[in-house]
């Protein structure tokens, strides 16, 4: 049974409260409805599209990150709390991925995550001390990789942040970073 329009719409908008990411594939089958529907429920109700909701929660960001570039973080960031937690989303383009079988390549998943455990600390040097991670499914062209990191354990020095990374809320990697920090001083080299 379809819901009204209003009541389809309110959903619409608590769902994408819950997971700013859904595409609009996903929230009509959701919701029961045509993507039609669902972008026509999107116009009416003010809502950008999957890219211009996540280019605006990414350009808030940046301004906070003290221990990367922007240029030097792989994906993008859309949530920040230093020394808390950070969201970041790679959508897997023809460069990730292998050619013969469109399977995206490790070593980007682990650069996603590891910049974010970057970015989340609030300090002017950050470097890698060790990582545990593990890959759980491969990642597919196309499929977009979000990655959510939480500072879990902290020292005046170390910091431990666990990052796990889904497609469509399936886990497709985790990792657990010892990160160190340091404060530099202004005027020393």
């Amino acid at each position: 049974m379809r819901l009204p329009k209003k009541e389809r719409q309110r959903q619409l908008k608590l769902s994408l409260q819950a997971n700013p990411f859904l595409t609009d594939e996903e929230m009509a089958r959701r919701h029961g409805v045509s993507v039609q529907t669902i972008r026509l429920d999107r116009m009416e109700l003010g809502i950008p599209e999957l890219r211009e909701r996540i280019k605006d929660m990414a350009e808030g960001n940046f301004d906070r990150i003290r221990s990367l570039a922007p240029d030097e973080v792989i994906g993008e960031i859309v949530d920040l709390q230093l020394n808390q937690s950070g969201v970041s989303v790679l959508e897997i383009r023809e460069e990730h991925v292998f050619s013969r079988n469109r399977i995206a390549r490790g070593h980007h998943l682990f650069a996603q995550a590891n910049s974010l455990a970057v970015a989340v600390i609030d300090a002017d040097v950050v470097l890698t001390a060790s990582a545990a991670i593990r890959f759980v499914r491969p990642v597919r062209l196309g499929e977009k990789c979000i990655a959510k990191a939480r500072v879990v354990k902290s020292t005046p020095h170390r910091i431990q942040v666990d990052v796990e990374t889904f497609v469509n809320e399936e886990r497709v990697f985790q990792g657990v970073f010892d990160m160190y920090r340091s404060r530099e001083e202004k005027g020393k080299k």
